[in-house]
């Protein structure tokens, strides 16, 4: 049986979590804003030919799909101070 953490411990978890979804908040944002330019670039200036947007779009989701788990996949929460607290007291709950 594990040790239970300390406050500190737990405090720093949870902060690394909100961390995390935070930056993947960030990673999707731009994701949006570069392919939407793509998107444009292509429908605008090369004329309709072959969409060659999917590369970036596809390479670079599967980039955004991984960041998404690795945020997403160990807990649950989101950006400041009370949302530090929040995971911090369901990672209390979780402990035995």
């Amino acid at each position: 049986m594990e040790p239970r953490m300390s406050e500190e411990e737990v405090y720093q978890l949870a902060k690394k979590r909100v961390e995390a979804r935070r930056d993947f908040a960030i990673h999707l944002i731009v994701y949006v804003g570069v392919n939407a330019l793509l998107i444009c670039l292509w429908l605008f200036v090369t004329g309709r030919g072959f969409p060659w947007f999917i590369f970036p779009l596809g390479g670079w989701g599967i980039g955004l799909v991984a960041h998404y788990f690795i945020a997403y996949g160990s807990g649950r929460g989101a950006g400041n101070r009370a949302a530090i607290e929040k995971e911090a007291e369901k990672i209390r709950r979780e402990e035995p």
